[in-house]
C-alpha cells in the first residue's frame, strides 16, 4: 500500500491485490443480488504465492469477509436507485457497486482451502475480481442481532422470501 499526502490530506491511497476471484458469473448482471438465498454461487480465491502463507489456519473458519476491487464498477454516483424500491438513495445506504471507492465486502462460506486456493460458496463476487484482504468471520464479534436495516426494514418479507 502506498499513501500520497498532500497539504496534510490524503490524496491517494493505492492498494495490491493478494489474489484474484474465480467464480461462475461471467456477467454482471448474472451476479446475484443477495448471496445467502439458494442462488448463491460457488467459486474459487487464488491467492498470489508470496501471500500464500498469510492463509495459515484459515481452514478452522467456517466463513471469510472478502474485501475486493468492483474492477468493471462504472463512474461513481452519489445517490442510487436501488433494485429494491422506487426513490434514489445515497450510494453509502446502498450496496451499489459505483461508490467513490469501488471496494465490495462479501461474507462467504470456506469450502476447503488447497494450497493457495480457497473454494468458496454463496459467492456473489464477479470472476476476475481484483482480491484486496480477506478477514476471519468471528460469530461473536460479527453477528449484531441488534442492528437495524435501515431502510430495507420496508422490505423485510420481500427480502425472507427470496
Amino acid at each position: 500500500m502506498s499513501m500520497h499526502i498532500k497539504h496534510g490530506f490524503i490524496e491517494e491511497v493505492t492498494f495490491r491485490p493478494i489474489g484474484i476471484i474465480h467464480s461462475e458469473y461471467k456477467d454482471p448482471a448474472m451476479v446475484p443480488f443477495i448471496p445467502i438465498c439458494p442462488c448463491g454461487g460457488r467459486g474459487v480465491a487464488e491467492i498470489w504465492p508470496q501471500f500464500e502463507p498469510g492463509l495459515q489456519d484459515v481452514e478452522g473458519f467456517s466463513h471469510l469477509h472478502l474485501i475486493y476491487y468492483f474492477h468493471i464498477a462504472g463512474k461513481p454516483e452519489l445517490f442510487i436507485k436501488p433494485l429494491l424500491g422506487d426513490g434514489m438513495r445515497g450510494v453509502f445506504a446502498t450496496r451499489s457497486t459505483r461508490r467513490p471507492n469501488p471496494i465490495g465486502l462479501s461474507v462467504v462460506e470456506l469450502i476447503k482451502r488447497e494450497g493457495p486456493r480457497l473454494y468458496l460458496d454463496n459467492l456473489d463476487i464477479l470472476d476476475g475480481t481484483p482480491l484486496l484482504d480477506i478477514k476471519p468471520f468471528i460469530s461473536r464479534t460479527d453477528n449484531r442481532l441488534d442492528s437495524c436495516d435501515g431502510w430495507l426494514t420496508q422490505f423485510e418479507p420481500d427480502l425472507t422470501n427470496l
